[in-house]
């Protein structure tokens, strides 16, 4: 058994539990993987019913502030950020329950990424590396993210796959958060409008893969087989 690890639990549906399928999602893969791994520790952090205040120019400016330049208004603007991203650096594993709001992520979601991507602490720039300033600075994390979608086919080559503005923007954010796009790992349900039988289908099986994806997440140190 490999050594404890932190889980960001990350919900970011704006519904309750029980109309939830994001949050039944979550909740269910961290109930598995702490029942292989009880040592381990889980970070809770609810965006869908506590969202996370958008950024403004003082926070960029506080952001864009050098640590040694900054006041204590730039320094108490930056706290929850810096509480934000002190989690992001914490953990081993982020599990992210992300329903898909009008075919991209909820706002609450926006505002939590907007919060981390942080020059100096999730990423760095420098112009001398050329035509690719930005530069990773957190690794070696996983990501596995939970979703639910009303309609369906916004996999690659799906008919609905050229409206799917989730699942790239997420992997286009990943290295804030120190993921490796081979380190993503998606689930979803869909046909949630259509209540019919692909839908219930469809929970059945996201279901079933959550919990082979926390078991072999958790059996292989985070990285699935």
């Amino acid at each position: 058994m490999t050594a404890t690890q932190t889980l960001l639990h990350i919900d970011a549906s704006a519904q309750l539990e029980e109309r939830s399928h994001t949050r039944k999602l979550t909740s269910s893969f961290i109930e598995r993987w702490m029942s292989q791994r009880p040592q381990d520790r889980v970070i809770r952090r609810d965006i869908g019913r506590s969202p996370i205040p958008a950024i403004d120019q003082n926070w960029i400016t506080a952001a864009f502030t050098t640590p040694e330049e900054r006041t204590s208004s730039m320094i108490e603007r930056l706290a929850l950020s810096d509480q934000l991203v002190d989690e992001v650096i914490a953990s081993d594993i982020i599990v992210m329950g992300v329903p898909m709001y009008n075919y991209g992520m909820p706002a609450a979601l926006k505002g939590w990424i907007d919060q981390i991507a942080r020059i100096g602490r999730t990423f760095s720039f420098d112009l001398g590396r050329g035509d690719v300033p930005i530069e990773p600075i957190l690794s070696g994390k996983t990501l596995v993210i939970l979703s639910a979608r009303g309609e369906f086919g916004f996999d690659p080559g799906g008919m609905r796959a050229h409206m799917n503005a989730l699942d790239p923007a997420l992997a286009a954010c990943a290295h804030y958060f120190g993921v490796a796009r081979e380190d993503i790992h998606t689930i979803t349900i869909e046909y949630q409008e259509f209540k019919d039988e692909r839908y219930r289908r469809s929970v059945a099986q996201a279901e079933a893969a959550v919990s082979a994806l926390a078991g072999q997440l958790a059996a292989h140190g985070r990285r699935a087989a």
